[in-house]
């Protein structure tokens, strides 16, 4: 696995080959803000998800009319990417289609993250190219974990997550198996912008909400460090940590699409939440990671 590091006047930023998967993001004054990964709570740190998202039902779905398997969160967090671009700010990491993941994904494509730095805002760009003669139906996502809390001397609990603006948030409902159910119930926040941390939280797994305020700010009133997450072309959201435990992260997951239904084995080209890429058509999604 190779790493690369990119930086500004203010952040210092590593990603790795392997899942394109960001490693550190290090603030001028020494603040790590990415969670640095531990195999008590969870081994990664930050994930790309493509072409799927979560879970399907039974680990499979149909396409073309054959069903195929594919494992959580699709190709992209088991493939080593090839660095195609590398400067002092800029990185793009770069996979393509090969004889195993057409196995898996039956179509020809090239999927490219590119991560830039400018003062202390990380931008992360995902490049998606249908190099097939059929339509593409994927999705595509981030799942970054930020340490929780960012300063010593303070806990989980003195953080708090609060969206740029009021919104009235749904919750897609999730079954036992962690699929969607097909329904959705209001979430309450105070203030209609505040979730404040507690571990109970994520008792019942992920948070993933639909029509909130694009952005989102991990803060404390105890400490002078946040990260903002801005996702205007992201409609989902999912707030996650490892269920039942005192987890020292947060995960703020951008996400194009839901996982499978719990009802069914998905059918890629029914699935209405997924993008549509027709042949020989480019896809771009732009989120982005400020520090403070």
């Amino acid at each position: 696995m190779a790493l690369f590091t990119i930086s500004s006047n203010y952040l210092r930023v590593t990603a790795a080959s392997h899942a394109a998967e960001l490693q550190s993001i290090c603030g001028i004054d020494g603040t790590e803000y990415l969670w640095q990964g531990d195999p008590a709570y969870w081994s990664e740190r930050a994930p790309t998800l493509f072409p799927y998202i979560a879970r399907l039902n039974q680990g499979s779905y149909y396409l073309d009319g054959q069903i195929y398997r594919m494992s959580i969160h699709g190709l992209a967090p088991y493939t080593d990417f090839s660095c195609t671009e590398h400067s002092d700010d800029t990185l793009l990491l770069t996979m393509t289609d090969t004889r195993d993941t057409l196995k898996q994904f039956p179509r020809r494509f090239l999927f490219s993250v590119r991560y830039h730095v400018s003062g202390n805002r990380l931008e992360v760009t995902y490049l998606v190219e249908n190099r097939d003669e059929r339509p593409m139906y994927f999705g595509v996502g981030g799942h970054p974990g930020f340490r929780v809390p960012l300063s010593a001397g303070l806990s989980f609990t003195d953080y708090r997550l609060r969206f740029s603006a009021p919104c009235r948030p749904r919750r897609v409902l999730f079954s036992d198996e962690l699929l969607v159910t097909g329904e959705d119930t209001a979430y309450s926040l105070p203030d209609g912008q505040l979730l404040p941390l507690s571990h109970e939280l994520f008792h019942e797994d992920a948070i993933v909400l639909r029509d909130m305020c694009r952005e989102i700010t991990l803060e404390s009133e105890k400490d002078t460090h946040s990260v903002t997450v801005t996702f205007p072309d992201m409609p989902f959201l999912g707030l996650w940590h490892m269920p039942h435990t005192d987890a020292p992260y947060v995960c703020i997951e951008p996400w194009s699409s839901l996982p499978s239904r719990q009802q069914q084995i998905t059918d890629l080209a029914a699935q209405p939440d997924l993008i549509l890429l027709p042949p020989q058509r480019r896809y771009t999604n732009r989120w982005t990671i400020t520090v403070k």
